[in-house]
C-alpha cells in the first residue's frame, strides 16, 4: 500500500501555479467539472461527481491544465467523499495560499442519497 503523504505529494507536484496579475484586489475565481471520478473505498464502485472551486487568490492562481490533471488522478483511488474535498482543499491551499478557498463536491445518487461536502479554508 502506498504512504498517504507519497501519494498526496505526488498528486500536488501535478499542480501548476502563474503569478497573479491582480493581488492588489479581492476577486473569485471558479472552477468547475462535472467529470470528476473516484471509487468507493467500501465497494470498488465508481463514484461521479461535480467539484465546484472557489477562491480568492494571493499572489499565485492554479493554471487549468494542471488542475485537470491533478482531478484526474482521483479516477482509481479509493476515497470517500469527505476525504477528497478536503484533500483537493488542502492541496490546493498549500500550492496556492489563497486569501480564501472553498471546495464543494457534488456527488451523483448513491443507493437513494445524494450527497455534498463543502471544505473551507479563510486565511483571515
Amino acid at each position: 500500500m502506498k504512504n498517504k503523504a507519497n501519494v498526496n505529494k505526488s498528486k500536488i507536484n501535478l499542480l501548476e501555479v502563474f503569478d497573479n496579475s491582480h493581488p492588489q484586489r479581492d476577486y473569485e475565481i471558479v472552477h468547475k467539472t462535472d467529470e470528476f471520478t473516484s471509487v468507493c473505498p467500501k465497494t470498488g464502485q465508481p463514484d461521479f461527481g461535480t467539484i465546484v472551486i472557489s477562491y480568492i487568490a494571493d499572489k499565485k492562481c492554479v493554471e487549468l491544465k494542471s488542475l485537470k490533471f491533478y482531478l484526474q488522478s482521483f479516477r482509481n483511488e479509493g476515497i470517500f467523499y469527505e476525504n477528497v474535498t478536503n484533500s483537493i482543499l488542502d492541496d490546493l491551499v498549500s500550492v496556492l495560499k489563497p486569501r480564501y478557498m472553498e471546495v464543494t463536491g457534488i456527488f451523483t445518487r448513491r443507493g437513494g442519497l445524494c450527497t455534498t461536502v463543502t471544505a473551507k479554508y479563510s486565511k483571515r
